[in-house]
């Protein structure tokens, strides 16, 4: 099994530099790949690594290729983003080897007899189907999963094993949701009356585009009355914490252990870094990028990088404490200033 790099550049792109006819098996990393194998190079620094790589083919950058050519001797295929040719080029050679699941529903799978389920969709052993979903054409449902009541799954969409998917929650086309996720339970909501809780019913749904991945163990709360929105593209790491009515703007990507308090909107294009944490009912504009284990208590408007956090204290003295940090630069450039003018008060009076 494998390819020629005619027919990887024939699907994928890029400009093959060597023989289109030579056949790769498979994808390695640069030190570990074989005489069969395609490797890639999307960081600079390991220019040497490449040069030395015995791969068959490598996929690079126009300028590391200049670089890499005097001493790797294998072909190429130069294109614009290699990390995202070599995805492209992996999902292929994964494609080959896959093991397509037969279509139709296990024996010992519980479908309710209101719910639909397309004829080419697959659902496990063990699998609990309530009344009135809908599942669409091609979709897989491993062993363990729930889906509640009227809830809608897209074409192609894959339920890894022991998935929850509560009652009217729907996910889009081509998505995939990893073991242990649960999707529409019950925000955190609740009125404080005199010291005592009251719950909130969650009445809101989990309304989830197509291309959506949620990694394993990932929890999606849905909204209270409105409900909580994840566009086109997204992708949830494993152990994330998404609250009730958040809002997650298209291809917007978070690493694991992310917590978004509820009723924050986020725009499209965000990255998050591992355990960022972000409070409640704040907005964060497109393409902002949220470095790992900072906390965001506040809006973000301006596209950018932000990092950091802050010891925690009680909140008069984090207040008082805010305050001065916040005015570093203004007490810096007075006590600069002051500098200067004792510095040349000293000289005059020396001379």
């Amino acid at each position: 099994m494998g390819f020629r790099l005619a027919e990887l550049v024939e699907r994928l792109g890029g400009q093959l530099v060597g023989d289109p006819e030579l056949f790769v098996t498979g994808i390695a990393p640069l030190t570990d790949a074989g005489a069969s194998h395609i490797s890639f190079l999307s960081n600079s620094k390991f220019r040497e690594q490449a040069g030395q790589s015995q791969a068959a083919a490598l996929i690079v950058s126009a300028n590391d290729d200049a670089a890499v050519a005097e001493t790797y001797r294998g072909a190429r295929i130069v294109v614009k983003n290699p990390y995202a040719y070599f995805a492209r080029a992996a999902q292929m050679f994964e494609a080959q080897t896959a093991y397509v699941r037969p279509a139709g529903v296990h024996p010992t799978a519980w479908v309710d007899p209101a719910a639909k389920v397309d004829p080419s969709a697959h659902i496990g052993p063990k699998v609990v189907v309530e009344a009135g979903a809908v599942i669409g054409p091609g979709a897989v449902i491993d062993a363990g999963c729930y889906i509640g009541r009227e809830a809608e799954i897209g074409e192609g969409t894959h339920f890894f094993a022991n998935v929850t998917f509560h009652a009217r929650c729907v996910i889009g086309k081509r998505g995939i949701i990893h073991s242990g996720a649960v999707i529409g339970t019950d925000g955190f909501g609740f009125a404080n009356e005199g010291g005592v809780y009251v719950r909130i019913p969650q009445v809101g749904r989990v309304v989830m585009g197509d291309d959506v991945d949620i990694g394993s163990n990932t929890c999606v709360d849905r909204g209270a009355l409105a409900d909580t929105i994840i566009e086109d593209g997204v992708k949830l790491d494993n152990l994330i914490q998404i609250a009730h009515n958040i809002q997650i703007g298209a291809h917007t990507a978070m690493a694991a252990c992310v917590g978004i308090a509820g009723s924050t909107k986020i725009g499209k294009y965000c990255t998050f870094g591992g355990a960022a944490m972000v409070v409640g009912h704040i907005n964060i504009g497109d393409k902002v990028n949220i470095s790992g284990g900072a906390l965001v208590s506040r809006s973000i408007s301006e596209p950018g990088v932000y990092s950091g956090s802050y010891p925690i204290a009680k909140h008069s003295d984090w207040e008082k404490s805010a305050v001065i940090v916040r005015n570093l630069p203004t007490m810096r450039e007075k006590l600069r200033t002051l500098e200067k003018t004792i510095k040349t008060k000293t000289e005059d009076e020396e001379s």
